[in-house]
């Protein structure tokens, strides 16, 4: 079993103390990159639920050989209820410390406590929990908890931080002498005490804001701390707990901590207000100097503020909305997530993207017939991969087997804007058996009912998979209504398209002669057009061999002669309206989906014109084999409107087209917005497969709603879930340069002279044609340039000795 697909964003990474590998928290593993390639270098795999946060603690203070001892160490905290001590240069588990709820959360500050009169470190964690025994339909159930863990003793101690509607996130000063937590129109700020902890030393201030906050950030060195809240507006308070944090840790005063005026009588000497996201703002992070203030939101663009002017500057077109922002112990890496499953690696100080961490993009909503939003995807069967529609128009083609992107092509152009109405959506994506030809469909929806406009594209793959060009746009191919369904003929350049609007079309690959430089070009051109008594076309499919298309009018299956588009017979009407048909493998039997408030699954045999058998399933997606007779059917346990998309669990279930009764069945989860398909093996899983056909063995692939997806044999009885891995592509970290190499670069290694060829130096003719070369940076100086350019132009003539 291989899986794949988890989100790379769902919490923010953590560079090693070194900065050359960065841990990313996918999924029920947490992922090892490079910093400097950005390939996958190790697991580390032991949670039973998805992780949610990763901390590598600082090094103790004044204590090298320590720090150098636990460079290589991290914790990570998931919903399984567990924190995990782990070395992750080995990818080894170390310790476990159990804390029996749900950890959204985690901070651990650089802590000493004082044992036989010497400062020893002890890493405590603070985390936040969700406490799953209050109900949670109720608004005002306090299910979020701040606690604090001894790591060392495995224990909780103290008593709670604070309580919340909601677990929040903790995020902790650089010193950690600082915890903060934003609850709703507040921040709430703790000062720890870092020698001699003691829970009862703690003290807490709150910062009150006029609207919600979202995130907040630290300063490195100073006592100020920057707000972000759900208008785009970022508030500066400089000075904060003057009053309440002063004196020793044990003294207290007489300030009240709730007071709630913005301006007058927060604990803080200023508020400064900052404007320029136009939505909430995602993250905020000081620069390890403490001049400058990141900040990022749904515009897609990193704004620079300096702390002393406001002034700003900004690192624009990162194509998708920022989530988080992590710097690199040594500064002169950072790295960015984005919504779109993307970490990018920023190049600091000028923010250059280097390298990027691009995971399966994550689900985008388009709307179906129904009304319903739904996720559209295409398979390439022969190489393995899953062509999934982004919100930037684009289609990624992402491997499955290797759980890496592959390449996206752009299907229609659009700057990134932050726009929450859908204008524009991919309604399809097809593609050819053998994966050399895609088509797609847009389509732009109309503005006051004008204006909507359907496109439908056909491209050419390039010289590898997953790399295609455009070969022909067709503008409204069905006058105005909407396409239903593209199917390609196996072995042939054909294609049909059915519509809405009452036919079908078939299209086929003509070889164009361009006038203009002589070069045959491939287009694509209309070939015939057929109708069954004017009914909306909803689905379309070819057989194995091409031979009979196969086009259901509403409730009806009528096939055709492709070649001659004629009409050579009609299967007996569904339930309700047909919308997905596909041939079961080389077998005379079709299967169709009805997914109206009549569902029903059906398997029909086309010699005999009639229904072989048929089931009432809500399924939401179905797959055939192309060399068995078997089709598998991802079918919702309640009705789709019982419930939200992430709560609509389901069942795959694995039929022979002859029999009812299913051969195998999975439970899965979120299978609302899922999907099916049947894979080729891949080539180092085929030689201990038996089940072989043909020399091929069969793979069945699970999307879930979360772009999630795992790939399994269809016959073993093993239990679906997304976790471990079988296969996947683990690169061998490469060492990391030192000394000179570390700053300027490898020098260039001189070429042997058996190399080199000789070639006699010739002096140029006209130096001054030459002589100003070169970038302006690299350029000797004008007092050095001015005069051997005049000396260029003089004549030289010998000097007679009086």
């Amino acid at each position: 079993m291989i899986t794949g697909g988890q989100s790379y964003v769902s919490a923010p990474p953590a560079f090693s103390a070194d900065g050359r590998l960065l841990l990313v928290c996918t999924g029920r593993t947490v992922s090892v990159f490079s910093a400097s390639t950005g390939m996958l270098v190790s697991e580390l795999e032991g949670h039973e639920g998805d992780v949610t946060a990763v901390v590598v603690p600082p090094p103790p203070a004044g204590a090298p050989a320590a720090a150098a001892k636990l460079a290589s160490y991290c914790w990570t905290a998931g919903l399984d209820g567990a924190l995990i001590y782990w070395d992750f240069a080995a990818a080894e588990l170390v310790r476990k410390v159990h804390v029996g709820l749900p950890v959204h959360s985690m901070a651990i500050p650089n802590i000493t406590r004082i044992s036989r009169g010497a400062d020893i470190y002890t890493p405590f964690a603070f985390v936040s929990v969700e406490d799953t025994s209050k109900p949670s339909n109720e608004g005002k159930t306090m299910r979020g908890q701040l606690q604090i863990y001894d790591l060392t003793k495995g224990r909780q101690v103290g008593s709670l931080l604070a309580e919340t509607c909601k677990p929040e996130k903790i995020v902790a000063s650089s010193s950690g002498e600082f915890l903060g937590i934003t609850n709703k129109r507040k921040l709430h700020v703790w000062r720890i005490p870092m020698k001699d902890f003691k829970p009862d030393k703690i003290r807490k201030i709150k910062l009150c804001h006029t609207k919600k906050l979202n995130t907040l950030a630290f300063h490195p060195s100073e006592r100020i701390v920057a707000g972000g809240d759900v208008t785009g507006r970022i508030l500066i308070w400089r000075g904060f707990g003057n009053a309440k944090f002063s004196g020793s840790d044990g003294a207290k005063s007489k300030v009240d901590e709730d007071r709630d005026d913005v301006r007058g009588n927060s604990d803080a000497d200023t508020c400064t207000t900052w404007h320029w996201h136009s939505g909430g703002v995602k993250f905020l992070k000081f620069s390890s100097d403490g001049t400058y203030l990141f900040s990022g939101g749904m515009e897609g663009v990193i704004v620079v503020w300096q702390l002393d002017t406001g002034k700003r500057k900004y690192k624009p077109r990162l194509g998708s909305p920022l989530l988080s922002f992590v710097d690199s112990p040594d500064s002169s890496i950072a790295c960015v997530s984005c919504m779109n499953n993307q970490v990018h690696l920023l190049k600091m100080p000028n923010m250059e993207v280097m390298r990027s961490i691009a995971g399966i993009k994550l689900p985008i909503s388009s709307p179906n017939l129904d009304g319903c939003y739904r996720d559209v995807y295409g398979f390439d069967y022969s190489n393995k991969l899953v062509a999934v529609p982004t919100q930037d128009y684009c289609i990624q083609f992402y491997d499955l087997f290797e759980n890496t992107e592959v390449s996206e092509v752009q299907v229609c152009e659009r700057n990134f804007q932050p726009v929450d109405d859908i204008t524009m959506y991919i309604s399809l994506v097809s593609l050819s058996i053998d994966g050399n030809l895609m088509c797609t469909v847009d389509v732009k929806l109309p503005e006051e009912q004008l204006g909507g406009l359907v496109t439908l594209k056909f491209w050419n793959q390039g010289s590898r998979a997953g790399q295609y060009f455009l070969s022909t746009v067709i503008y409204e191919p069905h006058s105005d209504a909407g396409i239903s369904a593209i199917a390609f003929r196996p072995g042939k350049n054909m294609a049909v398209s059915s519509s809405f609007g009452g036919n079908f079309k078939v299209w086929v690959q003509s070889m164009l002669l361009q006038p203009s430089d002589g070069k045959n070009q491939s287009g694509w051109r209309c070939q015939s057009v057929g109708s069954y008594k004017n009914k909306p076309m909803t689905a379309a499919t070819f057989s194995s061999d091409g031979s009979v298309l196969a086009v259901a009018a509403e409730c009806v299956v009528t096939l055709w002669d492709p070649d001659n588009n004629t009409l050579v017979g009609v299967i007996a009407e569904a339930l309700s309206p047909i919308t997905k048909l596909s041939f079961v493998g080389t077998s005379p039997f079709l299967m169709s989906l009805s997914q109206s408030s009549k569902p029903q699954v059906a398997v029909w045999n086309v010699p005999n014109l009639s229904m072989q058998w048929s089931y009432s399933l809500f399924a939401e997606a179905a797959c055939c084999s192309s060399s068995r007779s078997e089709f598998a059917v991802l079918a919702l346990l309640s009705c789709p409107d019982g419930g939200t998309l992430a709560e609509q669990d389901g069942v795959i279930l694995l039929f022979d087209a002859e029999n009812p009764k299913p051969i195998s069945s999975w439970s899965v989860k979120k299978a609302r917005g899922g999907g099916v398909a049947f894979l080729k093996a891949d080539s180092s899983l085929d030689a201990n497969n038996k089940d072989m056909i043909d020399g091929e063995a069969s793979f069945l692939v699970y999307v879930n709603s979360s772009h999630e997806y795992v790939i399994f044999d269809p016959r073993s009885n093993e239990e679906l879930h997304i976790g471990k891995s079988a296969h996947r592509n683990i690169q061998t970290e490469e060492p990391a340069p030192i000394g000179y190499a570390s700053i300027y670069g490898e020098l260039l290694k001189p070429k042997s002279k058996k190399d080199v060829p000789e070639i006699p130096f010739i002096p140029s003719e006209r130096p001054w044609e030459t002589i100003f070369s070169g970038s302006s940076h690299v350029l000797p100086p004008l007092t050095k340039l001015c005069p051997a350019f005049l000396a260029s132009l003089l004549e030289k003539r010998p000097v007679a000795n009086e």
